[in-house]
């Protein structure tokens, strides 16, 4: 009897140790599966948004694309770009590089190289051929860029496995986020071709898909009328249709809708006049559809990077104006292409597998001849009575007309191999400079080259010029004017400075990975690719300086 019991005992030991084991190992599975990485991280930039588009227009927008991305994921409500200058270029590099041009040194979209004493452009590479057409708007790469991004370091992760493609109606807006160890950035040329096109820094031949898609006449598709989604009486969120703050198209007397954009094109650059209404959008969202079709991006469980930059918002916000009817429209009509975008990836990837971040490159003024209307303080600047000023204080002061090389991005590039055949020393001439200078109207601060060498500007604008600064690249001097005074033209919005105005963007995080909430806390442009790398388990790109959002990680 006492063996029988003792046998007993011995088999319910095993059972229930056999039932642990199950059950832990259950439970690691549970749990490595919950850790698993996205299948697929989507970055999208929206060109020149405001952070309040996210709210003047809510109204207006759909329950499956801005707001099901609030509502479902986290929203960074006082997200702010940290330096200056605010340009799509430098942008685009610090969303992905998690740094600012003082490190990734893409100081604007184009900018005065101080070695070979001319103008470069920021993804501009005489050394890569276009692939996809036969103009010159294929010379473009990464090569500008000094620092990785998070798909290069996913890359350098996964041993190239995870792949990473990059997709914009501009250059720049595909190349720089999708880094340099991208498998493809493609853009659209218009013109006469109606085309995405990349170069040979990726590949020698367009994919079958590309080549299929722009030979399927989807954006021809798309010169037609553009009139308002919803009833122009709606859109009480933007100002009168007719005013005298818009520029529009030529080839139309009035800046006021209905757009006939087949009548238009040829007046307007062919395809091109496409970038400029938000139509531009949809054939972006059209290609990057068939970019994870093609691509077979999000298919296994190995990470994919797709960056898509909607660069419409931009060239209508230029042409319109921040509280344009156009512009509204333009933010309505994304708003469907993104639920439209993000049902498409529920489908193809799985709701669940994959994660998505939204924010821009900058934000914009309010058009300063509207502000005027307003009686805010605003203007233009009057560059010619500057130049000239300019010009007579450095005869009278330095008896030379030959100080100057370049003026460019609110920056001063001094001629040094002039300064030091005059016998004088640099520094002094730079001091000199923003001593004049400052004293000139609408001028707000002037620094030195010297100063921001030296210097450790820790908060206020000073230390947003700073991160925007690099020091083998940027000028002798820099220029900041006063608040909604621009070198701009009476209609349409710019940007480029540190206001708020062009810095607050919104940022969105959505997806796998992702707790649901929201904050008020300060983040900054630089934060994005750390958290991004920080959910993906691998490497902060090389010269990251932004700090993990660990609140929006789900833990």
């Amino acid at each position: 009897m006492k063996a029988i019991i003792n046998l007993l005992f011995a088999v319910l030991f095993v059972i229930s140790c056999n039932a642990q084991t199950k059950t832990s190992e259950e439970k690691n599975t549970s749990t490595n599966a919950n850790k698993s990485n996205p299948k697929l991280i989507v970055g999208i930039v929206v060109d020149q948004m405001r952070y309040d588009y996210l709210t003047r227009f809510e109204s207006k927008y759909g329950n499956g694309g801005f707001k099901r991305m609030i509502n479902d994921g986290f929203n960074c409500k006082n997200n702010h770009f940290n330096y200056i200058p605010t340009y799509t270029g430098p942008g685009h590099a610090s969303v992905y590089t998690g740094t600012t041009p003082k490190n990734h040194g893409i100081i604007g979209n184009n900018w005065y190289d101080k070695e070979i004493k001319d103008m470069v452009y920021c993804a501009g590479d005489d050394n890569v051929s276009s692939v996809g057409t036969k103009d010159d708007a294929g010379h473009m790469s990464p090569h500008r860029m000094k620092t990785t991004t998070f798909g290069d370091e996913n890359r350098l992760f996964t041993q190239n496995q995870g792949k990473t493609i990059g997709i914009s109606l501009k250059d720049r807006g595909a190349i720089l986020p999708a880094g340099h160890t991208a498998n493809a950035a493609y853009w659209f040329h218009g013109r006469d071709e109606g085309s995405w096109i990349t170069s040979t820094f990726y590949m020698n031949e367009l994919p079958k898909w590309v080549s299929d898609f722009n030979t399927s006449q989807s954006a021809e598709s798309y010169l037609k009328v553009w009139d308002t989604y919803y009833d122009i009486s709606t859109y009480t969120e933007s100002g009168s249709d007719e005013n005298a703050f818009e520029g529009g198209f030529k080839g139309k007397d009035k800046a006021t809708f209905p757009y006939d954009l087949a009548m238009l094109k040829n007046d307007n650059r062919g395809f091109d006049i496409l970038k400029a209404t938000p139509y531009g959008n949809s054939l972006t969202t059209d290609f990057a559809i068939e970019a994870i079709k093609g691509e077979q991006l999000g298919q296994d469980d190995i990470t994919d990077v797709l960056t898509v930059s909607y660069s419409s918002t931009d060239y209508v916000g230029h042409n319109f104006g921040v509280s344009s009817k156009e512009i509204e429209d333009t933010y309505i009509r994304l708003d469907k292409d993104l639920e439209r975008f993000l049902k498409f990836l529920d489908t193809q990837v799985g709701e669940g597998n994959y994660t998505v971040f939204l924010t821009a490159d900058h934000g914009a003024v309010e058009v300063p001849s509207y502000l005027q209307s307003m009686k805010i303080p605003s203007g233009y600047l009057d560059n010619k009575e500057t130049k000239t000023r300019f010009a007579n204080y450095l005869n009278t002061k330095f008896k030379s007309s030959n100080l100057i090389e370049n003026v460019s991005n609110n920056q001063i590039f001094l001629n040094r191999k002039q300064i030091d055949s005059l016998g004088l020393n640099i520094n002094d001439v730079q001091e000199a400079i923003v001593n004049e200078l400052i004293g000139y109207k609408h001028i707000e601060k002037v620094f030195s080259a010297q100063t921001m060498a030296t210097s450790n500007f820790t908060t206020g604008i000073e230390s947003l010029l700073q991160n925007g600064y690099n020091q083998k690249r940027s000028g002798d001097i820099i220029l900041l004017s006063d608040p909604a005074y621009i070198s701009y033209g009476k209609t349409g919005s710019t940007h480029g400075s540190g206001l708020n105005y062009d810095t607050h963007v919104p940022l969105l995080f959505f997806g796998k990975g992702i707790t649901h909430g929201e904050t008020y806390d300060k983040t900054v442009i630089p934060d994005i690719a750390p958290t991004i790398s920080a959910l993906l388990g691998i490497s902060f790109p090389n010269a990251s300086t932004g700090e993990v959002l660990g609140i929006v990680i789900e833990k």
